[in-house]
Formats: structure tokens, sequence, C-alpha cells
């Protein structure tokens, strides 16, 4: 079996991100926020954010026969777990490969160009 680049796929990345807009889901939610995009079998959803759960990124409370999912790690953790490993993966350790890489290759706004230079200069304070 091919072995991902980040303990998570894409799927596996929207649903959590629904979750966590949310704040506590259930599966019919998750499931209708995606169908306003496309469609998707309430089976597939049930089953990704069992996964989720199993690896410890959801957490959930029974409300009679009803799962209610909630985060089990705050975004900011995991955003930055996935980005370590992806800078480990990608680009050897090296953040300022990443940076430099996104800096260089994506279409920024003078805005966004902005707000990296304020944070680069906010690290440097």
């Amino acid at each position: 079996m091919k072995k991902s680049l980040t303990p998570l796929g894409e799927s596996e990345m929207e649903i959590l991100h629904h979750v966590w807009d949310l704040g506590e889901a259930t599966v019919s939610e998750v499931k209708e926020r995606i169908n306003e995009e496309r469609k998707v079998a309430y089976t597939t959803v049930m089953t990704i954010m069992k996964n989720l759960y199993e690896k410890g990124y959801l957490q959930y409370r029974k409300e009679g026969v009803t799962y209610v999912y909630s985060a089990a790690q705050e975004p900011e953790k995991v955003q930055s777990s996935l980005i370590g490993k992806l800078v480990d993966k990608v680009f050897k350790g090296s953040p300022s490969a990443l940076i430099q890489t996104l800096v260089q290759n994506e279409n920024l706004s003078d805005e966004e160009r902005s707000e990296i230079k304020k944070l680069i200069e906010k690290l440097e304070d």
C-alpha cells in the first residue's frame, strides 16, 4: 500500500475543516455541508469520521443513538504537525525552502505579500 505524504488524506482534511467550522457535528451535518458542493454517501462520511476518531483527531459523545463529533486537538496543533511533516518529507527539513517555494511559485496578492513581510518583521523583533 502506498503511504500518503501526510497522515491525513484530502477527504479527511475536508471533513476535519467542517467539524472545526461547526464546533460540533454529526455525520449528517457534515454530509449536508459536503453535498452543497458534490454528492457523498452517508456511509463514506461516517467511515472517514470514525477513522479520524481512531487517529486521535476527533472525539465524540453520544446523544441517544447519535454520535456528536468535535475536535480532539486544536486546529493549530494539527496544522503545525502536518506542516512539520511536509517540511521534513518534501523540503528535507528546511522551513526556509518551503517559504521560498511558496513566495516564488504562488500568485500572492500585494496584501498577502505585505502580510508575510509583517510576520517576518515581527519574528525579527
